[in-house]
């Protein structure tokens, strides 16, 4: 018996789901332990080794986490649970500055390439033993990587960059692995890793992207992967600098077996050069996304790694969806011959916003923080009330408990939405709403 609630079941999967349930519905908690494997047994009468299943089961689900003699337990966010969820709705009246989107009109209409990219597949329609990658929009893809100083490696295309990633972490690790990322960081990562079974170890971050030290101590400890935003970090807007670069590679130098995964998905939308830290590992990845730069719902995002874990994404891939459409690989090839994003242009857009934000909010005393891309994270000492009190102003922004591990708290502004006049009445309602943040590293 866990206070009212008691876990039921004969099988395995019966006890798992029972422990599931509970956890969905919010009567076990999180970080709440669960009964050792052969006191359920005992209360259920089943063998020790059908409970020691089931849990097997709800760690490898990221609904629990094991310690050892410290027994099991709900894990601090189950993967049973979306940061999503801390999403803050918009009433009808209130600016949204909290969703994330990009700027509608910085995106290139679509009709047109996937107009043309049907009409090349009725000509030459996609058949069961086409190749899965266009030869096209791998050879343009490459040739960008190459320009960017990334390592030689062969082309996967897959649904995004939370795809790419998921694929090579189920690619190279097993449940109960740990892998380092960034604190604050994407919440979309930080719900993946423990939903594959697998242990994040919270990495600080600053605006030039990881800190060394602390990726040091993570690969010490045995974190078996590193996730690294390259450029327009969410939420923090980082971007990895050359000094910085050089010495995380040092770092990773040190330990070779590491699985990299390096996620670029604001090469569209800065100026800001890639610093890739790919080469010194034996396994890595890195992925850029359409998304950001040419619409959400164009769902292709480009990976390059080492070829071991390139075959394995693609070999996994075809037992699965196969490949992705060829008609959105093929718009996404035109809209590159085409010139259809300025990369300048946007990423000025964007940078005017950004950049006039951090600096209005600075005036006032807030530590704001945002080096590239379309967000601005401002660190606050009361979360929850900084929310409350802007929604009140008439500001929606995203709680930083969606990007948080261990960091302090804080609050993301996205810029896409903002014109600059906006800014000054933005930096107003932050102000009143949350007086001077505290300085330094996030918080």
């Amino acid at each position: 018996m866990l206070g009212e609630y008691r876990i039921e079941g004969r099988g395995a999967a019966e006890i798992a789901a029972s422990v599931e349930r509970a956890v969905g519905a919010g009567d076990l908690a999180p970080g709440q332990l669960l009964p050792p494997m052969r006191e359920l047994a005992a209360q259920l009468g089943v063998n020790p080794n059908t409970v020691a299943a089931a849990y097997r089961s709800l760690r490898d689900r990221g609904v629990i986490e094991t310690a050892g003699r410290k027994g099991s337990r709900v894990r601090p966010r189950p993967a049973t649970t979306s940061r999503d969820l801390l999403r803050v709705e918009a009433p009808e009246g209130v600016r949204d500055l909290g969703d994330g989107n990009p700027d509608p009109a910085l995106l290139p209409p679509l009709g047109a390439a996937l107009a043309a990219a049907a009409a090349r597949n009725a000509e030459r329609p996609a058949l069961y033993g086409t190749p899965e990658v266009s030869p096209e929009l791998a050879r343009v893809a490459r040739a960008a990587l190459d320009a960017d100083g990334v390592p030689d490696g062969p082309v996967a295309v897959t649904s995004g960059s939370l795809d790419a990633i998921e694929r090579v972490l189920a690619a190279h690790l097993k449940p109960g692995d740990a892998v380092a990322v960034e604190d604050p960081g994407w919440g979309s990562v930080l719900d993946l890793v423990p939903a594959l079974g697998l242990r994040t170890v919270p990495v600080a971050v600053d605006d030039d992207g990881p800190l060394p030290e602390r990726v040091e101590e993570a690969l010490r400890k045995g974190a078996r992967a590193l996730i690294v935003t390259c450029r327009a970090q969410n939420p923090t807007g980082g971007s990895v600098s050359a000094e910085r670069a050089r010495a995380l590679r040092t770092a990773l130098d040190r330990h070779p077996r590491t699985l990299l995964i390096e996620d670029d998905h604001g090469h569209g939308i800065v100026d800001l050069p890639l610093h890739p830290l790919a080469g010194g590992t034996e396994h890595w990845a890195l992925v850029r996304s359409a998304a950001k730069a040419y619409g959400p719902d164009l769902r292709v995002a480009v990976l390059t790694g080492d070829t071991v874990t390139v075959d394995r994404v693609r070999g996994r891939q075809r037992l699965g969806p196969g490949w992705v459409s060829h008609l959105l690989q093929d718009a996404l090839v035109r809209l590159w011959h085409t010139g259809a994003v300025d990369i300048a242009a946007v990423a000025a857009s964007y940078g005017r916003r950004r950049d006039a934000l951090v600096r209005a909010l600075r005036e006032r005393g807030i530590a704001a923080h945002g080096r590239s891309g379309m967000n601005v994270w401002v660190p606050v000492p009361d979360e929850t009330g900084a929310v409350a009190r802007l929604l009140q102003s008439g500001w929606a922004v995203a709680p930083g408990a969606r990007f948080r591990i261990a960091s302090p708290p804080g609050v993301r502004l996205t810029v896409s939405s903002l014109g600059m006049d906006d800014i000054g009445p933005v930096a107003d309602a932050f102000a009143s709403a949350t007086g001077p943040a505290p300085a330094g590293r996030y918080g």
